[in-house]
Order: structure tokens, then sequence, then C-alpha cells
């Protein structure tokens, strides 16, 4: 049975999505990860010290894939958001070359801002897992869990939160009933939705956000935001009308 609105609330919310009680009209914003780079297949902790890795040939397709994905969000996929209308992306190179195709398709402009990039991993730049625990036994587990860890020379999961949090009430304030699409990293991503859902930071590392995956919040001036969507993968869709690959 559909939902209808309660107390006319917003028309046309679909089934099952969060329970309104007013009619405002929320903004949108489209959570893309960048496609893989030699970091990705590495398992390297790549933060915002440095710009690159580049993606690699898969990782160009996957941008390809994800590109094609958002080109259907409020047409044949979700309908009842706004199609995309702005395009911001972290200044990483990964996060730059994913947005090159994502506006190509969109036909938009992309605007870069600092605000979504990913957390600086300090002096855990570059090195696996693995090799963090040799070097700092323990630290990297109590970064993820406890939220307020740092890194040597880096940022706690906490602060990345805090950068996205006034990233997420920038893009409200600019105005609603509109769609924007942010493309940026996992742990980013990981903080804005933690952020926006209200749940502590130790708890964010439990979302999974793939590769080129996309997520999906609708930001409300009375902060009663809703997770939408949390990391569907892009590869695998099929545009409309199209045969399954």
């Amino acid at each position: 049975m559909t939902e209808g609105p309660a107390r006319g609330g917003e028309p046309g919310r679909p089934s099952g999505a969060s329970p309104r009680f007013d009619e405002s009209q929320p903004c949108t914003v489209v959570l893309v990860r960048h496609g893989r780079t030699a970091m990705t297949v590495s398992r390297g902790y790549s933060g915002s010290s440095e710009p690159g890795p580049p993606l690699d040939d898969h990782g160009r397709a996957q941008a390809a894939a994800v590109a094609e994905l958002v080109d259907r969000v409020g047409r044949d996929l979700w309908g009842d958001m706004p199609y995309p209308s702005e395009l911001v992306a972290s200044p990483m190179v990964r996060t730059q070359e994913t947005a090159g195709v994502v506006a190509a398709r969109l036909g938009l402009e992309p605007r870069t801002d600092a605000t979504f990039q990913e957390a600086d991993f300090g002096e855990w730049q570059g090195l696996t897992a693995e090799e963090i625990e040799a070097r700092w036994p323990g630290r990297l587990e109590a970064w993820h869990v406890q939220g307020d860890h740092r890194p040597p020379g880096g940022e706690s999961i906490a602060d990345v939160g805090r950068r996205l949090q006034a990233g997420l009430d920038a893009l409200l304030a600019a105005g609603t009933d509109r769609t924007v699409v942010v493309v940026s990293h996992a742990v980013a991503i990981r903080a804005a939705l933690g952020t926006a859902m209200g749940a502590q930071p130790s708890s964010w590392s439990q979302l999974r956000v793939a590769p080129a995956s996309v997520s999906i919040i609708r930001l409300y001036e009375d902060r009663r935001h809703e997770i939408a969507v949390v990391g569907v993968p892009s590869e695998g869709w099929s545009a409309p009308g199209a045969p399954a690959a």
C-alpha cells in the first residue's frame, strides 16, 4: 500500500520515504565516490595531502558508469527528486577526472570545493593498513572506531565530519528544491552520511561506500534530513530501454 503524505506532507513522496509533516522541500545531494585508482587496488590510505593518483583504466570505465547512473536521477530512477542542476568536486585528481566524465554526461560545469576532499591521513598517507599497524600498533583501529583519534599530522574522523557538515550546510543555505552532485571520497562520504543522520563518528566506518557508488542525502531546513540511498554501485546498470549486459 502506498503511504500518502501526512497532514499535507510533501506531495509525491514514495512509500518508504522518511515521514514529513509539512510541505518543506529539500536540497538533494547526490554523493559520488570517484572511480578506481592504483591506490584503491593496493588498499593504501590515499588522502588529501597529495593530489594523485589518477584513475586507472577500470576507474575511467567506472566514471562513465556512474555518470550514466547519475543521469537517471529524477528521471527513471528516484523520480521524486529534481534532475541534477549543479556539480561539485573535491580538488583531488581522481575526483576531478570522475567529475569531468559526469559533467560531460549531465551538461554541467563542475565547481571545485576543498570542503569535500578526502581525510588528511598525515604520516599514514600511501601506507596500507598492515604497514600502519606495524608502525603504529592499534592506532588505525582507534582512528576508525573512536572518532576523535588523529593519525600523526592528520585529521580525525570527527574533524572530517565537521568539515563535511559545513559543506552540507552551505549547500542547503544556497537553496532547496534542487539536486547537487558532489564527487568525493570514501571517508568524506561516510562523514557526510553520518553527520546527516546524527550518528556518532565511531559508527561511520560501518557504511559501505564502494568506488563509483552513489549515495543520496535530502537536506531539510529543520535538520530532519533523509538518507535516501547509501553506496549503490554504478556498475551493472543499463541505460533505460537497453538490454542488460
